[in-house]
């Protein structure tokens, strides 16, 4: 049985909708010799009303809940490494991070897991726990594609009038975003659907900044979604796709390197 810890912050339904799909391809026999063994957040109960709702549904599938809140672990700590990193200087939140890491290791180390998939873990991992175990995450952007959040990743797109992006499964290293490729898709941003969203973006911008869009209109802003809702779309047959070859053996980590067999890049 190959094992894996999910390491979720589950801020949102697609967190949500990532777990349940997971769970369900391993039900049903698509994913085959799977079991995830744990899931962790660095969310606790109370804290987030999105986040109570992902532990409602992990606890109704029966998987062993691991939270440990990152907001309250040493808060002075993390106030000061947050404000130094803003400024270039990472030491102290590095320590945080380090910190925080082992905190995780003594509460997943039981588990002995195979391999650890960070599915919407909101968090960056220190270079301790990237070298102890393979993680592998889910970014939404294409390889050579924009770094940070999903949030970050889209507005960028949309500030450099992007024509394609994607999403992707990736080696976790230390540095952001910046592991090797396992698995990844591509989708034009250009098309029926789009165009007449980038005209409307464009008009906005003779009046506006695009800092000031965003701020105004946020996650709801209409371009803005519909790149995140194709992303969505993609999302979930990737994992699905690319979990299905871990558990068969046609991708593997060794010592930091991915061993490919029969696996490659995904189109949909």
């Amino acid at each position: 049985m190959y094992r894996i810890g999910w390491f979720s912050t589950g801020r949102d339904k697609t967190a949500r909708d990532l777990l349940w799909t997971i769970w369900e391809n391993i039900k049903e026999g698509i994913i085959n010799n799977l079991r995830i063994s744990f899931i962790f957040s660095n969310r606790i109960e109370g804290e987030d009303k999105e986040s109570d709702l992902f532990f409602q549904l992990t606890k109704s599938l029966g998987i062993e809940l691991i939270s440990f809140s990152s907001q309250k672990f040493k808060r002075k700590l993390r106030k000061r490494g947050l404000a130094g990193e803003k400024k270039g200087e990472v030491k102290l939140i590095n320590k945080w991070r380090n910190l925080y890491d082992e905190e995780i290791e003594k509460r997943i180390s039981r588990f002995n897991v195979d391999l650890i998939v960070l599915a919407g873990y909101m968090l960056i991992l220190g270079e301790k726990i990237c070298k102890k175990y393979p993680i592998i995450n889910l970014h939404p952007a294409a390889p050579d594609g924009p770094k940070g959040t999903w949030q970050e990743v889209i507005w960028n797109l949309i500030e450099n009038r992007a024509q394609r992006t994607g999403v992707m499964m990736h080696l976790v290293t230390p540095e952001l975003d910046a592991g090797p490729p396992l698995t990844y898709c591509t989708f034009p941003l250009r098309g029926e659907n789009f165009e007449p969203l980038w005209g409307k973006m464009e008009e906005k911008l003779k009046k506006k900044s695009l800092k000031e869009i965003e701020a105004e209109e946020g996650e709801n802003e209409p371009l803005f979604k519909e790149i995140r809702k194709e992303g969505v779309k993609r999302e979930l047959p990737l994992i699905i796709w690319t979990l299905k070859d871990f558990s068969e053996g046609k991708i593997k980590v060794k010592a930091g390197k991915i061993i490919k067999n029969e696996a490659g890049q995904l189109r949909l």
